[in-house]
């Protein structure tokens, strides 16, 4: 971790490892003087969040107050502006679509809507900051891109439905709802949603080689990438969440076995292979993780990635019994140095060991 940081000029990161259910590893790494970095420091994880959102939902399944089949436009007021027509096809895009990135958005045809603040404001004529509604009103009169259900297509715009229909359901806040239902009974009590500007005690700072026009207001003013580029508010179901990497591997234990928070039903249902999405190498998109089953037997390895300005993350199950979540405060620097990388040097690394450590840290930050 430390020659990664050192070679791309990153100020702070942290990992966690835990072996067989054991959290065998917690530090926090800081190459600046100025920084002090905890393992309990928080960091924004980008779209580790989306694991979070799909558990939500599959809870509302599971608890007999949805069905993953049910279309969003039967949940969710998809009301386009006056004048537009929403496109018919909605009606297909199920909650498993949804989850899935097969609700026929594909961000590199038309863009990705969480970050057309400026664009949504001037055609719907609302004002900077946006709201979620504003997106999916922008949205409901956009005509979509492929059809549902026949083509992966990575979309936060997915996610962020997905966290209205948790709200919608349940009746809070999606904040509030994850906390209770998910974070509270694994005794994860420090998560939460980022802020755009300000920041939780104990957290990070964040860096990037690139500034952009806020989306706070109508100012134009140029800020830092990291800080009012981009609605931390609009990413809250796809991007918005702040852990700990000891957090992080906790979440990833509690896919390891059913529990009162997902029982079995409900984790067939994560893990289920979707109806096309497939990659040549075996690789698919789960509920919210990213599913290659080992070759020869009956195990799999799940991952997902997280990237925005300011921040990178990665979050790994293995199906040899090890998890590991690494988070650093940039994604970008003038070295050019793919921060994908970190990926390769965590398995690297973890090859490497002969004989892990007996001990357990969990205790220690979960109480």
């Amino acid at each position: 971790m430390k020659a990664f940081m050192q070679a791309r000029g990153v100020t702070a990161g942290q990992v966690a490892v835990t072996y067989k259910g054991r959290l065998v590893l917690a530090r926090g790494y800081s190459t600046s003087t100025a920084l002090t970095v905890q393992p309990t420091s928080l960091f924004r994880i980008a779209s580790l969040s989306k694991s979070f959102t799909a558990a939500a939902i599959v809870k509302l399944v599971q608890d007999g107050k949805l069905s993953l089949s049910t279309p969003v436009a039967n949940i969710l007021d998809i009301t386009p502006a006056s004048g537009l027509t929403r496109d018919s096809r909605w009606s297909t895009i199920t909650l498993w679509k949804l989850l899935q990135h097969l609700g026929g958005w594909d961000r590199d045809v038309s863009g990705d809507p969480n970050f057309k603040d400026a664009i949504i404001s001037r055609t719907l004529g609302v004002p900077l900051e946006l709201q979620h509604a504003d997106v999916i009103k922008y949205m409901a009169g956009q005509k979509l891109d492929v059809n549902p259900g026949t083509k992966y297509a990575y979309s936060n715009f997915g996610y962020l439905l997905a966290g209205r229909v948790i709200e919608k359901v349940s009746g809070l806040s999606y904040e509030s709802y994850v906390k209770q239902k998910l974070l509270a009974p694994l005794k994860i009590k420090r998560m939460s949603l980022g802020y755009t500007i300000a920041k939780h005690s104990g957290e990070t700072s964040y860096e990037s080689q690139y500034t952009g026009p806020t989306v706070l207001d109508m100012s134009g003013k140029t800020v830092a990438a990291p800080y009012g580029s981009f609605s931390m508010r609009i990413q809250d179901a796809n991007g918005g969440w702040i852990a700990s990497a000891p957090d992080l591997v906790r979440w990833a234990k509690m896919f390891d076995a059913p529990s009162s928070v997902l029982n079995s039903t409900s984790l067939g249902r994560v893990w289920a292979k979707p109806s096309t999405g497939v990659n040549a190498d075996g690789w698919y998109y789960g509920l919210g993780w990213q599913i290659r089953p080992v070759t020869g037997g009956t195990g799999r390895n799940t991952w997902h990635t997280g990237s925005m300005p300011g921040t990178y993350t990665l979050l790994v199950r293995t199906s040899g019994g090890l998890s590991w979540a690494a988070l650093v405060n940039r994604r970008d620097d003038t070295s050019g140095k793919s921060y994908g990388d970190i990926d390769a040097a965590m398995w690297t690394a973890a090859n490497s060991v002969k004989s892990w450590p007996t001990h357990d840290l969990f205790p220690q930050y979960f109480s």
